[in-house]
C-alpha cells in the first residue's frame, strides 16, 4: 500500500492551450500558511506535454479525495476535489470535478464528468473526460471509457473498459488508440479493513508492472463518506503519457466502484 513516506507498492477547452486559473482552483500553495509542501518543478524533457514533467521524476502517486461536509451531513452529492502527492508528501497536482447539479444528483456515480488537473501554479495541465454511458455489465456495447488530454484539447491516452462476466478489466491506450497496458481488478471490490488492488499488466497479461490501490481509510470514514484515497505505482521509466493515462484510470475506477453515497 502506498503511503506518504512508505515504500513503493509491490507489485473541452481550446486545443493546445493552457488556460488561466479557473474558478474551481484552490490556487497555488503558499509556504508558511499551513499548506502542503509543493514538489519542485523538474526540467521538462523533449516531447513531454507541459505540466507532465512532474511525472517523469516519480514512480508513485497518492490521491486523496477531500471530504465535503454537505455530503456527510446532507447526503448531497458535490463536485469532487482531490489532492495528488508524491511519495514524499509533496503536492504534485490538484484535481477538481466540473459538473452540474442535476447530473450529480440523478446520475450519481454513473455520471459523465470533466476533471480539471492543475499544477501547483494553478495552470490546467490535464483534462479527464468521461462520457455518459450505461453502467450495466450485461451491455458490452456501453462500456465505460475515459479520455486524457494534455494540454487540454489534445488527447494523449484513453482508458477503455473491457467486457468480462465477473472481473473489472481495462485497456490503457496511447494517443493512437493502440493498447499498451491492461488493468485487472478483483472479483469483489468490497473489503473491510483492507486495500482493494487493481493490478497493471503488460498487454499479454503475463507481467505485472504496477498497481492502483484503493486504500482503507478507517471504519468511520469508510462508513460515512465516499471520499477515498488511492495509491498508484508504475515503472519510473514508463512513458509519461501512459503514466498520465494510468492516473486517469484511477478516477474512472473510483467513480465506478467506490463513489457511492454512504
Amino acid at each position: 500500500m502506498a503511503t506518504n513516506n512508505g515504500p513503493p507498492i509491490d507489485l473541452q477547452p481550446q486545443k493546445n492551450a493552457i488556460h488561466p486559473t479557473p474558478p474551481y482552483s484552490q490556487g497555488p500553495a503558499v509556504p508558511g500558511q499551513g499548506q502542503v509542501p509543493m514538489m519542485p518543478v523538474p526540467q521538462r524533457p523533449a516531447g513531454c506535454p507541459p505540466g507532465l514533467e512532474y511525472l517523469t521524476q516519480i514512480d508513485q502517486l497518492l490521491i486523496q479525495q477531500k471530504v465535503e461536509l454537505a455530503e456527510v451531513i446532507l447526503g448531497w452529492e458535490t463536485n469532487n476535489k482531490y489532492m495528488v502527492k508524491n511519495s514524499m508528501g509533496q503536492q504534485v497536482f490538484f484535481v477538481a470535478e466540473e459538473n452540474d447539479c442535476c447530473n450529480r444528483q440523478f446520475c450519481g456515480p454513473l455520471r459523465s464528468f470533466v476533471l480539471h488537473v492543475q499544477d501547483n501554479l494553478g495552470q490546467e495541465v490535464m483534462t479527464l473526460t468521461r462520457p455518459l454511458k450505461c453502467g450495466s455489465c450485461c451491455c458490452p456495447c456501453c462500456l465505460q471509457e475515459l479520455e486524457i488530454q494534455s494540454p487540454p484539447g489534445t488527447p494523449i491516452g484513453y482508458v477503455i473498459q473491457n467486457w468480462h462476466p465477473f472481473l473489472p478489466k481495462y485497456t490503457i491506450q496511447n494517443e493512437k488508440k493502440e493498447g499498451v497496458l491492461k488493468i485487472i481488478g478483483p472479483f469483489c471490490s468490497c473489503r473491510c479493513c483492507a486495500d482493494v488492488n487493481f493490478d497493471v499488466f503488460s498487454m499479454d497479461e503475463s507481467t505485472k508492472v504496477g498497481r492502483i490501490s484503493k486504500q482503507w481509510t478507517g471504519l468511520v470514514r469508510e462508513a460515512f463518506t465516499d471520499a477515498d484515497n488511492f495509491g498508484i505505482s508504475f515503472p519510473m521509466d514508463l512513458d509519461v503519457k501512459i503514466k498520465a493515462a494510468l492516473f486517469g484510470a484511477c478516477f474512472l475506477i473510483d467513480f465506478m466502484f467506490f463513489e457511492h453515497n454512504k
